[in-house]
């Protein structure tokens, strides 16, 4: 299975390297900002860790860029005696020291006056701090903590949480299937409708449903005044109850059409989007990961925006006093430990770098021409198609594009927004949900509302465009997109 990023050939070695593949996933997940709190909050609790800076008011002369010494044979010693996993780590780390110096590069450190005073900074800042308000991720993640799931179904709820948008109603609009790996058996098939089952059980009541009706069917209760009624209606009859078929509705359920309006005032009081009341609760402050600038050759190219990720380095004091034999024996456990913790989150970030830049080239590869046209270009894609190219596994490209965003020139886009679904074509070819979304309305707003297109014209109309679109398909994506019939539409122009 690939993972995207390096294990080491034996058994022990990838159990040895564990923590470092569940903190380089952990990274590749935080966007930007995340990531500077975390960076953050390691550099406070790890002394060996710190960020490169300069004063700008020393004189350049004044400032010390030497590199600091390799690691002495006590400090090779001192690893095998302790912990011969972590040999491997040091040397490591010692290849860092020889390929990647700028990660240990020195500055005078600083004074206490001066640590003193960046943490008052930072107290105000944070005590002054607007509080971030719960979004629906957060609301459903906190419920889904105290349900003490195995590991396996609690990672499935959380995929499945990611994809529900709240501004849509909190609806899970993928296919279990694009969650789950090519050649997945029935038994992931049926974890993901477990784990799918468990979200569509957390508050807020209907949430994570796949169409109207199974929202509205998770939301009764039987409790509810005209349960079995409203049970019979929101399963049969809700198109009817839509456009107003009331004797129809009569006619096959029994129900006399007081009852119905009786049902109806019931069913007014269920919520048809269970997810919006989170969609305003907080509007986090969008920052790119990544832009993208035209090259000499015509085409996209990613540029990882990252310039607010401070250089950090592992301290040469501590690693001196490792090497000059003045630290104690748990002084050196504690350095060496520390040492090893810093190590990996720098290479977390450097992995993180690595693989948010593939992923988001090769999905701006893949869209070229929707960024250089616009929306009605753009191409169905799936995360795996993506995974395949770059050579992970599908999720690490979910994890890579997760509440990241990318500056284009048709705007500030969220990396999943690059991920559509489609149809297939009379022809045989994927056409992008999108575009057939844009193409719809755009002739049904200039059709004549005096002899509106039927479903069959649409099919015609889009033809004449290069989309050869079943007539199911426009009659599902009309109905998705709430553009009513040809029989409704000229019955409303004409009032």
């Amino acid at each position: 299975m690939r993972l995207g990023f390096g294990l080491h050939q034996t058994q022990v070695q990838k159990q040895a390297l564990a923590p470092r593949m569940i903190q380089s996933m952990e990274i590749l997940q935080l966007p930007i900002l995340a990531l500077q709190e975390r960076i953050d909050q390691e550099v406070s609790e790890n002394p060996i860790l710190e960020v490169q800076e300069v004063d700008p008011t020393l004189p350049e002369e004044q400032v010390e860029t030497e590199k600091p010494d390799a690691l002495s044979d006590q400090e090779k010693e001192l690893v095998v005696d302790n912990d011969t996993n972590n040999t491997d780590d040091f040397e490591r780390l010692l290849d860092l020291d020889r390929e990647v110096p700028d990660h240990f590069d020195e500055t005078p450190r600083k004074s206490v006056n001066r640590v003193q005073e960046e943490s008052d900074r930072k107290h105000d800042a944070m005590a002054n701090a607007e509080a971030r308000q719960t979004t629906l991720s957060d609301y459903l993640l906190e419920q889904l903590a105290e349900l003490g799931l195995e590991p396996d179904l609690h990672h499935m709820c959380e995929r499945i949480i990611s994809t529900l948008d709240p501004a849509s109603g909190g609806y899970f609009k993928m296919s279990l299937r694009d969650l789950l790996p090519p050649n997945a058996d029935e038994s992931r098939l049926a974890l993901a409708e477990r784990a799918l089952q468990i979200v569509q059980e957390c508050d807020p009541a209907g949430i994570a449903a796949r169409d109207l009706r199974e929202c509205l069917l998770n939301q009764l209760t039987l409790s509810q005044a005209c349960y079995d009624e409203l049970k019979i209606i929101i399963e049969n009859h809700l198109e009817d109850l839509r456009d107003n078929r009331l004797p129809l509705i009569e006619r096959k359920t029994g129900l006399s059409v007081e009852q119905i309006n009786l049902v109806w005032e019931e069913l007014r009081k269920l919520n048809p989007k269970p997810g919006a009341r989170f969609s305003d609760a907080y509007v986090p402050t969008v920052t790119p990961d990544i832009r993208i600038e035209l090259g000499e050759d015509g085409t996209y190219k990613v540029v990882l925006d990252d310039y607010r990720i401070p250089t950090l380095r592992i301290s040469k004091y501590y690693r001196e006093r490792l090497a000059n034999g003045q630290a104690t024996p748990e002084e050196k456990e504690f350095i060496k430990r520390k040492i090893n913790s810093a190590q990996w989150l720098i290479e977390s970030i450097e992995q993180r770098r690595s693989t948010l830049t593939r992923v988001a080239q090769a999905i701006v590869d893949y869209q070229q021409r929707f960024l250089i046209d616009g929306p009605e270009f753009i191409q169905p894609l799936k995360m795996q198609q993506i995974a395949d190219q770059v050579g992970v596994h599908v999720t690490t490209v979910s994890r890579a594009v997760d509440d990241k965003w990318i500056e284009t020139p048709r705007g500030i886009l969220a990396l999943r927004k690059f991920f559509v679904g489609g149809s297939r074509g009379e022809d045989g070819d994927d056409v992008a949900w999108d575009r057939i979304r844009i193409k719809l309305q755009e002739v049904v707003d200039k059709e004549d509302k005096q002899h509106p297109l039927s479903d069959d014209d649409l099919v015609k109309a889009l033809k004449k465009h290069g989309m050869n679109v079943a007539r199911r398909t426009i009659t599902k994506y009309r109905q998705k997109m709430g553009i009513p019939s040809s029989r409704q539409r000229r019955d409303w122009s004409n009032k």
